[in-house]
């Protein structure tokens, strides 16, 4: 895309970017070392020094710290409702939000720099983390309906994907190196595919690019112990926080014709606006291949905690599936409690946005295609170094495990209800049928 690209920027803009990118370039250095103290503390057990990158507690067994990203998926639906921190107390495991410390700093989310941390949530990080970083298991996934939009300006004589030949659409970058440039990954992705349904290419328009610091991680006031995600995103006020939609205020103050973003999450929140509206929606459109927008959400630990700690891996998945389960049968009530830390307007929005959403994980071909596919374009386009087998990646048997175990226990107890006294079933546990 280099040859279509322009530098959406004023003088200040620039000399505030230079700035930035000399920060990046450090960052740079730095991450490096971090991702290599955060190996070797790992091994020995002990952290990074207060104020490096990477920073993390000291590993410890008897602990399973989790993640999760602002989008629909049952650890967001579990962070509420704890069910997940009952199952690991009843095996005398700590189960915590891994911000909960500070101890910990943001980096974990995003290069999964602890051996005993479960993440859920959005694809590309992941994806970077095991092609290039270390060695993960795919647990699970979970396909939303969300695809993405080309937005333009209500007042903009601008109708369809066609009527922006020659036009400027944004594109952001992230001077922060350490981490995936996630959210240009989606942006570069749905444009690519809006144009060539419009019979279009890159060439038929502008991109203009917009590099910012993405260093909100490192604020101070981000980095106090917080009790969970919702409790991070409160503190950012999240649904009317520019930062996580920077490329607006560039459509609105005319520095691009256009902006992609994300269907009916951040969408319904910009045409609330009255100053805002959409000329196309890969969420309509029946090929799903095409709605793979960091989605579907996975669930993610490291090679370390599937190897030697399987039982914790295994006692993680028992409980989504049960709150899948829950949300499924419930989707109101679980919409209320996603309405606290996702992008949806409210929680009826929610609700519609997650009707027709499985919650229950699963790693069926349909996602492992949608994963594939969103692996492929990351290697095509440089986002990643390395390739890797996705089917191979993914680790079927530990969701199998936690089915298993679940059917064993209802049994167990729907037959201890109904008998005077334990047989040699219940004792030993066995399943008939």
């Amino acid at each position: 895309m280099t040859k279509h690209l322009e530098h959406g920027m004023t003088r200040r803009d620039a000399l505030v970017a230079a700035g930035s990118l000399a920060a990046g370039v450090a960052l740079a250095s730095i991450g490096t070392a971090a991702q290599a103290q955060g190996a070797e503390a790992a091994s020995q057990g002990g952290a990074a020094a207060p104020g490096k990158k990477g920073r993390k507690v000291a590993l410890n067994w008897e602990e399973v710290w989790f993640t999760n990203c602002p989008m629909v998926s049952a650890n967001n639906v579990d962070q509420e409702l704890g069910w997940c921190k009952t199952d690991f107390k009843h095996k005398g495991i700590k189960y915590d939000y891994f911000r909960a410390t500070p101890d910990n700093d943001f980096y974990p989310h995003y290069i999964h720099n602890l051996d005993n941390l479960i993440r859920f949530g959005g694809l590309y990080p992941p994806i970077h983390v095991h092609a290039d970083l270390r060695r993960t298991r795919l647990l699970g996934a979970t396909w939303v309906y969300e695809g993405g939009c080309m937005a333009v300006r209500t007042d903009d004589p601008i109708y369809r994907m066609k009527d922006l030949k020659g036009k400027k659409i944004a594109l952001s970058k992230s001077l922060n190196t350490i981490k995936c440039d996630w959210w240009r990954i989606q942006e570069h992705m749905g444009i690519l595919n809006m144009l060539m349904l419009n019979d279009m290419t890159i060439d038929d328009v502008q991109i203009v690019e917009f590099p910012y610091p993405d260093d909100w991680y490192d604020d101070p006031k981000m980095l106090r112990p917080m009790l969970n995600p919702t409790d991070l995103w409160g503190a950012r006020d999240h649904k009317h926080d520019l930062a996580f939609r920077p490329m607006e205020s560039a459509l609105l103050s005319g520095k691009v014709d256009a902006i992609y973003t994300q269907s009916k999450v951040f969408q319904h929140l910009q045409e609330d606006t009255g100053k805002i509206r959409m000329v196309e929606d890969l969420s309509k459109n029946p090929d799903w291949k095409l709605q793979v927008a960091n989605t579907p959400a996975v669930i993610t630990c490291t090679d370390v905690m599937a190897n030697e700690h399987p039982d914790l891996v295994v006692t993680y998945m028992k409980s989504m599936i049960k709150v899948g389960r829950w949300t499924n049968q419930y989707p109101q009530a679980a919409a209320h409690l996603l309405d606290r830390q996702t992008f949806y307007r409210d929680a009826e929005d929610t609700y519609q946005g997650i009707k027709d959403v499985d919650m229950v994980p699963n790693l069926s071909p349909m996602n492992l295609e949608c994963i594939e596919t969103g692996k492929d374009f990351m290697l095509k386009h440089g986002y990643i170094k390395n390739d890797f087998d996705v089917r191979a990646w993914a680790a079927p048997e530990f969701l199998e495990q936690a089915a298993k175990e679940l059917i064993e226990e209802a049994w167990k107890k729907m037959s201890t209800e109904k008998l005077p006294e334990v047989s040699e079933l219940q004792a030993t546990s066995r399943r008939i049928g």
